[in-house]
């Protein structure tokens, strides 16, 4: 297959100038390739970020994007077609997973700032000092330090 490429952007200024000719729609393993041809040479779309052709994986979906593009005949040619019945994404079950569990975590915390805020605004709450804070964590450091030292 020719390894010739353009982006959705090339192509639409093509669509909009009159250049694209002729579009064919091309089966491939999994879904459907767009070709088209302008000036004497046939050329792929190709995805956004991977600069890989384009794969639709319904038929349906292309045309929707052809006509949105304006190009309404086009033709089909389904002989290479292989509709991939696995089309399953063991990747994103665990990926969505994760995002739950993040999504999950992101609660907590807000309930957590929102509970510390609600009690830092108590008319009786007890503010301790940073100093003596300080004085108590050092002590219970040399304490716990004591005592590894006694241990060891």
């Amino acid at each position: 297959m020719n390894s010739k490429t353009i982006d959705h952007n090339t192509l639409s200024r093509l669509v909009e100038i009159g250049a694209v000719h002729a579009a064919h729609v091309v089966g491939q393993t999994g879904g459907w390739v767009l070709s088209v041809r302008y000036g004497m040479s046939d050329t792929f779309l190709a995805a956004q970020r991977s600069r890989k052709l384009r794969l639709f994986r319904k038929l349906e979906t292309i045309m929707i994007y052809l006509k949105k593009l304006g190009i309404s005949n086009f033709n089909v040619d389904a002989s290479a077609y292989d509709a991939k019945t696995d089309r399953k994404r063991p990747d994103r079950a665990e990926s969505l997973k994760r995002v739950h569990e993040a999504a999950e975590h992101d609660a907590w915390f807000c309930e957590q700032v929102e509970q510390a805020i609600i009690e830092a605004d108590a008319p009786n709450a007890v503010f301790i000092p940073h100093d003596v804070v300080m004085g108590n964590l050092k002590a219970r450091l040399d304490k716990i330090a004591n005592q590894v030292g006694k241990e060891g």
